[in-house]
Formats: C-alpha cells, sequence, structure tokens
C-alpha cells in the first residue's frame, strides 16, 4: 500500500475510533435516560392512570421503591457516568470523512480542492495540480454548501464578456456581484482562504468584494500544454504573431492572433512558428517554452532567460533580424525550459499563491501542487570516493532531491553521511548482495525503488550534472513520460542483458520525442520497481520521452576507481 494512502487509512481509522467512542456515549446515556428516576416515576404515574382502581393503591409503594433506589444509587451512578470516556475530537479526521462521503477526492486524488471562478484557459491549466469544483451564478449557493475546499479562486479573466460571470464586480451585473460576495462571505465564516488573480483588466471594484488575498499577474506557465514535445521538425519561416492586449501593430499582411479567443490551439500555433511577436511578457514566455524565438514589443523580458532567446522593439530589434536567427538551438530551449520550470510554471505560482493565505488544518497545503516533483536519487556508490561524487552531484542540483536510496552496506561511506549531515533524507534498501557491475541491472534498481516514497526515481550511475534532474523533470512535467533518457538508435538490442548501465545503445540526437527505447535516468517509481528490462518498458503502456543525455559519455569519463575491484 502507497504512503499516502496508509496515512489517510490511518486517518479513516481514527475517525472510526470517534465515531466508536460516540456511539459507546450514546449508549451510557440511553442506559442512564432508561434507569433515571425522572422516567420510572413517570412510568408509575402512566400506569396508575390507565388503571385508577389498582394502580392508585400501589402508587406510594412505588414512589417510595424509586426514592429508596435512587438515594442508595446516587454514588455508584455517578463513578458510572465518570467512567465513560470522551470521545477524542480530531478535526482533521472530519474533514477527510466528510470530504469521503461528499464523494469528494480520497485515495486516488490528493490534489488541492479549489472552488473557482475560473475561464476555460484558467481551468486548463489548473487541471493537473488541483481539483476544481466549478461554481456558477445560477446553483452557486447550493455547490458551495456542499462541497468541503481548501481555497476559493477568483481569476479576473473569468468575467470577460461571454463568460457566465461576465462583467461580474461591476455595478452594471447587480446579480452575479451579489453571488460572488456570498461566496466570499461564507468562505470567510467557513475559515476558507479566496484568492483573485488579477491576469487581465477588470471592474476596480472587483477587487474590493473582500479577497484575502489578491495576486497581479497570471497563473505562470502550463508546462502540460505549452512545451516543445513533438514540434514541427520544419517551423515556418514567417512570424507569427500573437496579441494578449488587442494592441500588437499589424505588419504588411500578417494575421494577428487573439491569444484569448485561440487559446486551445496556440500552443499548436507556436510549436509551428520559429519567431513569435507578442505584446505580453506571458506570451513571450509561452511561445519560448514551445521552442519559438520572440520579439516582445512592449515591456520587458522576464529575468533569468537566454537574452538571445528573446528580443524587444526597444533595442531596436525588428521581425526581420528575429527571423534569421531562427528558432531558439537546444541549448537555449534547455537554458529557458529550465528558468520556466523553476520559477514560473503552474504548480510553483499556485505555491506561491498557497503560501499568502492561511489554508484550514487537514485539508491542502501549499506543498500539494509541487508533490508531483519529487524525487529520490537511487544509487549503489562502490566505495567512499565515489560515494562523495554522489554528495557532490546531489548536493549541487538546481532542484534537490527529496530523499537517497542506497543499500544498507553503502550507509556508512563518507559520502553518505555527508548527505545526513546537510539534512538530505537517505534512506537504505536491504544489501544487494551483487557485484560491482551487476549492482546496475533492472532487478537491483528495482530493490532501490521498493525503498523509496516518492514519485520520481532518478537512476544515478556517475556524475550528472547540476542541471541533469531539473531538465528531466521539466521534460517529464512537459509530455507526461513515464521515464525521460537518452534515444537508442534502431541497431540497439533490448534483449541483450543488461551490464552496468552500458546497455549497448548509443543515444540519437533527438529533443523532446517520444519514442520506443530509451536509456532511462528518470523513471517512475512504480515502472523501476517492478524490476523489467527498459528495453520492453514500451512494451508495458510507457510513455518514453528521449532527451539528450548531459551525463559524460560512457564509464570511461568516471574516474578509474569507481568500477575497480
Amino acid at each position: 500500500m502507497k504512503r499516502r494512502e496508509q496515512s489517510q487509512t490511518e486517518q479513516l481509522r481514527k475517525a472510526l475510533a470517534e465515531r466508536e467512542a460516540q456511539l459507546q456515549e450514546a449508549r451510557a446515556r440511553l442506559a442512564a435516560l432508561e434507569g433515571s428516576t425522572s422516567l420510572q416515576v413517570g412510568r408509575a404515574l402512566a400506569g396508575a392512570a390507565r388503571r385508577p382502581a389498582r394502580g392508585l393503591v400501589r402508587l406510594p409503594r412505588e414512589l417510595y421503591r424509586l426514592w429508596r433506589g435512587s438515594t442508595r444509587g446516587t454514588g455508584s451512578a455517578q463513578r458510572d457516568r465518570a467512567r465513560i470516556p470522551e470521545p477524542v475530537r480530531s478535526y482533521e479526521a472530519e474533514r477527510q470523512e466528510a470530504r469521503l462521503l461528499a464523494g469528494q477526492p480520497a485515495f486516488g486524488d490528493e490534489r488541492i480542492v479549489v472552488a473557482g471562478v475560473l475561464s476555460a484557459e484558467a481551468r486548463a491549466a489548473l487541471a493537473p495540480y488541483a481539483r476544481i469544483i466549478p461554481l456558477r451564478p445560477h446553483d452557486v449557493q447550493v455547490v458551495f454548501d456542499s462541497a468541503d475546499v481548501d481555497l476559493v479562486l477568483v481569476t479576473t479573466s473569468a468575467t470577460r464578456p461571454g463568460n457566465p460571470w461576465a462583467h461580474a464586480g461591476d455595478p452594471a451585473a447587480v446579480d452575479r456581484t451579489r453571488a460572488l460576495r456570498w461566496v466570499l462571505e461564507a468562505a470567510g465564516a467557513r475559515g476558507v482562504a479566496s484568492v483573485l488573480v488579477r491576469d487581465v483588466p477588470a471592474a476596480p471594484a472587483l477587487a474590493e468584494l473582500g479577497f484575502d488575498h489578491v495576486h497581479d499577474g497570471d497563473l505562470g506557465v502550463p508546462l502540460h500544454r505549452y512545451n516543445p514535445v513533438a514540434a514541427e521538425p520544419d517551423r515556418l519561416s514567417t512570424p507569427v504573431r500573437v496579441s494578449g492586449t488587442g494592441r500588437l501593430p499589424a505588419a504588411g499582411e500578417d494575421e494577428i492572433l487573439d491569444a484569448d479567443t485561440c487559446w486551445e490551439e496556440l500552443p499548436e500555433v507556436l510549436r509551428a512558428a520559429a519567431v513569435a511577436v507578442v505584446d505580453t511578457p506571458s506570451l513571450a514566455d509561452r511561445a519560448l517554452a514551445c521552442g519559438a524565438r520572440v520579439l516582445l514589443t512592449s515591456g520587458q523580458p522576464r529575468p533569468g532567460l537566454p537574452p538571445a532567446a528573446v528580443r524587444t522593439t526597444a533595442d531596436g530589434t525588428g521581425p526581420a533580424r528575429t527571423v534569421g536567427e531562427g528558432p531558439l538551438t537546444p541549448g537555449e530551449l534547455r537554458s529557458v525550459l529550465r528558468s520556466l520550470f523553476l520559477t514560473r510554471a503552474t504548480p510553483v505560482v499556485l505555491s506561491e499563491l498557497l503560501d499568502r493565505v492561511r489554508l484550514l488544518p487537514g485539508g491542502g497545503t501549499r506543498t500539494q501542487p509541487l508533490a508531483g516533483r519529487a524525487v529520490a536519487v537511487l544509487a549503489s556508490p562502490l566505495d567512499d570516493t565515489e560515494s562523495l561524487a554522489l554528495a557532490d552531484d546531489v548536493l549541487h542540483q538546481q532542484h534537490p532531491p527529496a530523499e537517497v536510496v542506497v543499500p544498507a552496506p553503502c550507509a556508512a561511506y563518507a559520502g553518505v553521511q555527508r548527505l545526513r549531515a546537510h539534512g538530505d533524507p537517505v534512506r537504505t534498501a536491504a544489501d544487494l548482495g551483487v557485484g560491482p557491475v551487476d549492482r546496475w541491472t533492472p532487478a537491483a534498481w528495482a530493490r532501490l525503488a521498493r525503498a523509496a516514497t516518492t514519485p520520481w526515481t532518478l537512476l544515478w550511475d556517475r556524475p550528472a550534472g547540476q542541471t541533469l534532474l531539473v531538465d528531466a523533470l521539466c521534460a517529464a512535467e512537459c509530455s507526461g513520460a513515464d521515464a525521460v533518457g537518452a534515444a537508442v538508435l534502431a541497431g540497439g538490442s533490448a534483449d541483450r542483458p543488461a551490464r552496468g548501465t552500458d546497455l549497448g545503445w548509443a543515444a540519437a540526437a533527438q529533443e523532446y520525442v517520444f519514442v520506443n527505447e530509451v536509456r532511462p535516468f528518470l523513471a517512475r517509481r512504480d515502472l523501476v520497481r517492478r524490476g523489467l528490462h527498459p528495453g520492453v518498458w514500451s512494451r508495458h503502456g510507457a510513455r518514453l520521452l528521449a532527451l539528450g543525455d548531459p551525463r559524460p559519455a560512457g564509464h570511461d569519463a568516471a574516474p578509474d576507481h569507481a568500477h575497480a575491484g
């Protein structure tokens, strides 16, 4: 059973124990009521009234017996009541149980629950990272009252004309403004945080409705939509002009696309273009993620991007010069995606928004949107020197791994102790019992993966460089692949037995392309723990993405001592 399922099972077990305690308390109270003097006196009077001839004669004796019994049992009754256990109240377990009863996310879905007044584009951006309960003006009270949510999220793009919440916050749309105000008041009464995302201009009164936080900007770049995966091999020679403000100047007969109306087709359009002319930094980020070189007509590009990847008209650069430079080179594309993945991707922006508000206990946390990026480094260092190389590689990663898994005999190596000293979680697996070469077989990787707790694993066999982890995770987030690695030429044989990491495969020069075979360096933990040879992963339904391997080629690049013995 997965660790998350075990955690939820424990919560349900606690909730069941609480219900048992409540049931015992109810039974004790019922027994106390049945044995109370008041109830027995009432029964005696009722019996005497039904049969006056005989009952009235016996009534004084019955009342005297009840009085004597109540005086003798007072002390024991008080002691019995003192022994009744008080139920332990757990707010976290109550919220989890209520969500299960309401049909909300349980074992298979641990995303944060968001009640959203969102545009269609915002819903598509948040879908992989949050469970969205859409709110509509006509049924907002019924839906919100029946849902247990972690956050109320409103985007100003949802108030544009043509949307159900059009003109909300404007005095002309009193009914929708009143409905939205009711949502915010109800959320405040329940302690649920509310956030307004001003991704497009909207009525000024919208921000005055009582939001806990107002964010100026969009929800980041959804890399699962804007990415270079399956990009056109031959891009268009003419620039694509996309406007997000409607103020992009026309140039000859070039068609200007409206980003608001063509948002569904925009990723494919940008992937087919060598150059994109845009008028907002947000559109520039999306075009760069698709591999197009950008000419920005207004504003400034975001920091951290390669200088040649995005140019501005303020520098005197025109479309002709930008077109002449062509699309982004592989190195520029890697650098762009790396910057967007770490600072501008949708899960990063959502996590920052959650960090600015107070969330209720027992529900979502600010780390949930980033939970899918957790990686465990699987390694079997041969000696102290190789373990120090592992520690140096792990500590310098731009995206730090969540944990490191090594065989139990390796726990005493100097590099592993260095990782522990730096506060990095280190897990140990049972002794693999294999030689220096066989420690990289699928069975050996599988035993290490079974000790990991993260959704992703990095198969470490030699120094990888500080960008390997961020590049591989970014590629996986862009593509939804199950494994990322160097592509394998058709001449490679998947039936050859594995010997170290050199499986007789030659890396092909392919980037961000789905292939049948890869030499993996990042893979889902559930895939690695099965112990299958990577050559047959695609036959078992795994999606494999090719990415150039940034590590030193072959084992000859590693220190001589690393594979001695």
